[in-house]
């Protein structure tokens, strides 16, 4: 998810950004032309470092910016990628060993070759930065537990002996960088430290702390120029944009035709709208539009939009460690009240659809995950008169035509979001709207801002509050997010634990076990299962999800993006998985050509 927000309207329309195409704005006259686009992941800081591991870093993801290999999004395969500076690869059936064959022609935009010494050297810098396959955290699942270089194009990863099956999609995903640039971030000694931080006790944990202490100097590392073994180099950069000229090294580069990329800079989503309006962007991931802006867009010349799937859904998230939500009953009566039509309709009609039940999966992988048995589930469609049932059934009392407490003391619903969420506060309105059309007193109230929201989220000050769920392709990243730390289960050294609401960031508050049921166990076991025992936990928790319902699915997200196809052609088709990659993987992948017209 992207900007899901607008932000305060901007006190005159954007100027900041020269036209894109084959009209040079450096004086040059270029075959390629530029090609325009925005970052969906951040805004240009041109102070920043020119520096992947740096979240507001001077780098662009699939133009100077590359991992081993780009996802293919499949909708239950996480595995699946396309090349990128791995030509290719091979893993045991366990994925205790992955092999990465490097593209033999890869080199850097100085002329030397990428070798294994940069894949080693950029594993050593992720593991200062923690997680995924590079956790220093003993037992953690799916950590890698050696990296030998075979030859100089060829490294093998192992992974430590508590496996997980997404270890070669984390692999894959590694961000390299030159280690002739960065090598000198890692100290001497680092690799020995690194083996005693995997271990237990005090040694262990002083070189934990050693190997993590890193973490701000390579973060803050800036080098002196843009190093780059993608299609572009950065050329320049200032607060308005940022500039990068193809790289003659790159090892595919017959099949890059822009000959420039100009990263265009914005300060909130009406500035995007003014780019696509007046048809600066050639490309444009998803921001969220008003529908009359829509139009707009949709009007000028050359413009077009490409819809597909993005395996992510906004819900309404109870904390159940709070009267009444912690009665199901209460929470079921909730769905019956809400249209989730309508409320897509007003908070997200051109990027949503509405939720066709609660499973804590996205609409078109719970088909693939579930098949038939996504039909026995509730589809919680408006029904007030069921509504009121389980609302009886939970204690509560109607009292002049608003429902109260058991106790008879007043009811009040306050659903939370960010005030940055412009499609989350539209939603928001729209729940609390209708559920005071049917006699329930409901309000919103907003955070100033997205990470003060996750603050006070964690820490459960609300009662009800939007969250993300559905975060494929992975199952176990899947139900993470309802049964996973935020709902009391984290691992330990290896060990699941379930920690009381209110502790180690239980905000969800639900209960450890369901009719005898973990499903915080059953989640972790996602993490080793085979393929088709995935499908037989995948099936216990949609319907526990949706008997239950810690959450209510409100809508699916859309991957609505932005193209014009006035200078450039040959765009991902409408629902291809590509469309979730960046656009200079497109460019990799041959797919962006000069247009005729």
């Amino acid at each position: 998810m992207k900007r899901l927000a607008a932000t305060a309207a901007l006190a005159a329309v954007a100027t900041a950004t020269a036209a894109c195409g084959t009209t040079q704005t450096d004086g040059t006259s270029r075959s390629g032309g530029i090609y325009t686009t925005i970052d969906g992941a951040k805004q240009i800081d041109a102070s920043a470092p020119i520096n992947p591991f740096n979240p507001k870093g001077s780098t662009f993801v699939g133009y100077d910016t590359m991992s081993l290999a780009w996802p293919k999004n499949d909708l239950m395969d996480p595995n699946q990628f396309y090349p990128g500076l791995a030509r290719s690869w091979t893993a045991t059936p366990d994925q205790g060993e992955v092999v990465i064959h490097l593209q033999p022609n890869a080199r850097w935009s100085d002329g030397k070759p990428v070798t294994s010494e940069d894949i080693r050297v950029s594993i050593g810098l992720a593991y200062t930065q923690g997680g995924s396959a590079y956790t220093v955290n003993a037992g953690a699942a799916g950590a890698a537990a050696d990296i030998q270089v075979l030859d100089g194009k060829t490294v093998k990863i192992v992974q430590g002996a508590n496996r997980s099956n997404v270890f070669l999609r984390n692999v894959l995903s590694t961000v390299v960088v030159p280690a002739h640039v960065y090598g000198s971030l890692l100290p001497a000694g680092f690799w020995t430290t690194l083996t005693a931080a995997r271990g237990t006790g005090p040694a262990a944990d002083k070189a934990k702390t050693e190997i993590t202490g890193l973490a701000q100097q390579v973060i803050t590392f800036a080098p002196r120029e843009d190093v780059s073994a993608g299609p572009f180099v950065l050329e320049r950069i200032n607060p308005g944009a940022a500039l990068l000229k193809k790289n003659p090294y790159f090892y595919d580069a017959a099949r890059i035709v822009p000959d420039k990329v100009k990263v265009l800079n914005y300060t909130g989503n009406e500035q995007i709208w003014n780019y696509l309006v007046s048809g600066k962007l050639d490309s444009a991931p998803f921001t969220a539009v008003p529908a009359a802006v829509m139009e707009r867009i949709k009007k000028t010349h050359g413009n077009d939009i490409r819809k597909g799937y993005s395996p992510v859904a906004a819900s309404m998230a109870f904390n159940q460690a709070r009267k009444p939500y912690d009665n199901v009953h209460v929470r079921r009566a909730l769905a019956y009240l809400i249209d989730r039509t309508q409320v897509t309709k007003i908070a997200s009609p051109e990027a949503g659809t509405p939720a066709v039940t609660t499973t804590g999966i996205h609409a078109s992988a719970a088909k693939a995950w579930l098949g038939d048995r996504l039909g026995a589930l509730d589809q919680y469609k408006v029904d007030p008169a069921k509504a009121e049932k389980e609302l009886k059934a939970a204690g509560m009392v109607k009292k002049g035509g608003t429902w109260a407490m058991p106790d008879g003391k007043p009811w009040k619903v306050q659903v939370h979001v960010p005030a940055s969420f412009s499609d989350w506060v539209a939603a928001a309105k729209s729940v609390t709207s209708q559920l005071n059309d049917h006699g329930i007193d409901a309000s919103v109230t907003t955070s100033a801002d997205y990470i003060l929201y996750l603050d006070e989220l964690a820490a459960g000050n609300f009662d009800i509050g939007f969250w993300l769920v559905a975060l494929g392709p992975s199952p176990y990243n899947i139900y993470q997010r309802l049964y996973g730390s935020a709902n009391g289960w984290s691992l330990l050294a290896g060990r699941l634990r379930h920690s009381p609401p209110g502790k180690d960031g239980n905000w969800m508050g639900g209960p450890e076990k369901i009719d005898g049921v973990n499903p915080g166990e059953l989640t972790n076991r996602l993490n080793l299962a085979s393929p088709d025992e995935q499908k037989r936990i995948v099936g216990t928790l949609a319907r526990l999800t949706n008997e239950q319902l810690p959450v209510i699915q409100i809508y699916d997200y859309v991957n609505t993006q932005f193209i014009n196809t006035s200078r450039y052609s040959g765009w991902p088709e409408a629902g291809s998985e590509v469309l979730r990659l960046p656009a200079g993987v497109w460019m990799q992948l041959g797919l962006i050509k000069k247009s005729s017209l």
